[in-house]
């Protein structure tokens, strides 16, 4: 046991939950935890301009690192209040966050005080789990229990609030060593439902894996990537995943469903066994449709979350587990198909045409030399111009979903996208957060105008903590996704559809960033290639064409 003030005993905490890197946004609330921050030179602290930002920079972090990422809000009620929408996006992308909120203080709850919110209550629709520290030597004990549960089976969110005048006591404490935390294996299938999978794969004459966000988060690409070619077996992507293993390896044909691509989709439609591995044949992929996801197919799904199996879509069976160990098993004891000979060649071979069809009129359509540019120039730019480890930062706005299917993921993880809470404003942030995590990887983030004004003062935040994230943001002058609902649905009237923006590139440079303009072709690679050689905070303003727009959400409007 040891005496220390109640900050230092948080920070120290945080030191035995390994925590190296941490974002915040500091506040009156949660001083004591930042003063003793001060004197913790192997803690990087990274202070941010809006919590919901910070809160999506942890989000990334976490993802990339697969440790929870740390957000300590400063300020109570209108601090931690906006990180609702940060919070939401992190709890339904299941992604593994630990926010330190400031509260009043005890003798001043329930009284309407100054900046009182229920911040329990408020945070419990958005998270795994809600705690309130209730007494100063327990502060410790409660940001441990915080790390576990966030990084604890299907990832999670944790806010833990902690009332002010907490932190002012001083306590006798014993904290764990740094890194103290257990490791805890997932483990696979018994042999005999192996066997089973074995068999019903032999016997089909059209099957798929299909593999989502489980085999990221295991680290199972490898064991992904075994079992694909033993079998000989295409791998078709959830959406939002397509880097479940490298976008160029022959049997991964991509994204399924209106955020992939046509022969990904035939695939999955016309297979008669699907091996799901960590996905929960969601709603961005399969729409909930039987066009998609076929009634008469066998479905073997493997998730850690028992409430995942057989949700949407009924099962043959469901296996309770880690999908990469899954699958490593299953390869385990596979005999090799020899290549060309396997069961399926015909159907391989016809869709393995298709897709190389598709990916000619990807690279046609990207060397198209209009100008304003198209958004699928850019993404022809970048699958040239980006290094193998780039890792990339999406938005949900209807630009950045065009990309989805297209950008060169090769180093797994390579893609972070707001997934199902679908928010914009989100993609610049992660970057930042991502390149925090992976500071050798180039990190180039996407976005359009309208969400990057939503974030641009994190432009401040890169600049000051050296965070050299390339932001390519693209201008069409419109919220994109609305003004193609309008255009499509609504006979062309238009209405606050159209954005006025600044040129992001002539900020980041009064910033202290690099920015680069470009209008034409060829120009975003060069602009790339500068903006990696200078190895500083970057912002490319892209000027895009704002007949460029598509309507993903065909299923939900009604043309007039």
């Amino acid at each position: 046991m040891a005496k220390m003030r109640c900050g230092v005993a948080a920070v120290e905490a945080l030191r035995a939950a390994g925590v190296t890197k941490l974002f915040g946004l500091m506040g009156s609330s949660t001083l004591e935890i930042y003063d003793a921050l001060y004197d913790r030179k192997d803690m990087q602290y990274v202070g941010v301009r809006h919590e919901n930002c910070g809160t999506h920079m942890a989000d990334a972090y976490g993802r990339v690192t697969q440790t929870p990422g740390l957000f300590i809000c400063g300020q109570a009620g209108p601090g931690v209040a906006n990180m609702m929408l940060g919070l939401a996006a992190a709890k339904m992308a299941y992604s593994p966050v630990v926010v330190i909120a400031g509260q009043p203080s005890t003798e001043h709850l329930g009284r309407d005080t100054f900046q009182e919110l229920d911040q329990h209550t408020l945070f419990l629709p958005v998270t795994k789990r809600v705690m309130t520290v209730p007494r100063p030597e327990r502060i410790p004990e409660f940001i441990l229990e915080a790390f576990r549960v966030a990084n604890a089976g299907r990832r999670g969110p944790v806010v833990l609030n902690i009332p002010r005048d907490l932190l002012n006591h001083q306590i006798d404490v014993s904290i764990p060593r740094p890194n103290g935390q257990p490791e805890v294996a997932v483990g696979a299938a018994d042999r005999a439902t192996l066997e089973r999978i074995r068999e019903w794969i032999l016997a089909a004459r059209t099957p798929v894996i299909h593999a989502g966000a489980g085999i990221k988060w295991g680290r199972g690409t490898a064991n992904l990537v075994k079992l694909a070619e033993k079998l000989q077996l295409p791998v078709t992507n959830s959406a939002g995943h397509t880097d479940v293993m490298p976008v160029d390896h022959p049997f991964n044909f991509g994204g399924v469903g209106p955020r992939g691509n046509p022969v990904a989709t035939a695939l999955l439609r016309e297979a008669d066994l699907i091996l799901a591995l960590g996905t929960r044949l969601g709603f961005n992929t399969t729409r909930f449709s039987d066009e998609i996801v076929p009634p008469s197919a066998k479905i073997v799904q493997v998730d850690i979350d028992p409430l995942a199996i057989g949700r949407y879509f009924p099962v043959a069976l469901g296996i309770v587990g880690d999908a990469g160990a899954v699958a490593g098993a299953l390869a385990d004891m596979m005999e090799a198909v020899p290549a060309g000979r396997a069961p399926w060649k015909a159907r391989n071979e016809k869709f393995a045409k298709d897709r190389q069809q598709l990916l000619s009129k990807r690279e046609a359509a990207g060397g198209r030399g209009s100008k304003p540019l198209h958004p699928e120039a850019i993404y022809a730019e970048l699958r040239r111009v980006a290094p193998r480890d780039a890792l990339f930062a999406i938005d949900a706005g209807t630009t950045c979903l065009q990309a989805t299917d297209k950008l060169p993921c090769r180093t797994v993880p390579a893609l972070i996208a707001p997934l199902d809470c679908g928010n914009i404003g989100f993609s610049y942030a992660a970057g930042l957060g991502a390149k925090v995590a992976a500071p050798e990887r180039t990190v180039i983030s996407l976005s359009g105008d309208g969400s990057f004004g939503m974030t641009m003062g994190e432009m401040a935040t890169a600049v000051m903590h050296d965070i050299a994230t390339i932001a390519i943001v693209m201008d069409n002058g419109t919220w994109g996704s609305e003004i193609a609902y309008q255009r499509d649905f609504y006979n062309r009237r238009y209405i606050g559809a159209h954005v006025l923006s600044p040129r992001f590139d002539e900020v980041m440079k009064l910033t202290g960033g690099a920015g680069y303009f470009v209008t034409g072709p060829g120009e975003t690679a060069d602009a790339v290639r500068q903006a990696m050689k200078d190895n500083k905070p970057a912002v490319i303003h892209a000027k895009v064409d704002p007949e460029a727009v598509v309507s993903f959400r065909t299923d939900a409007l009604m043309k007039r």
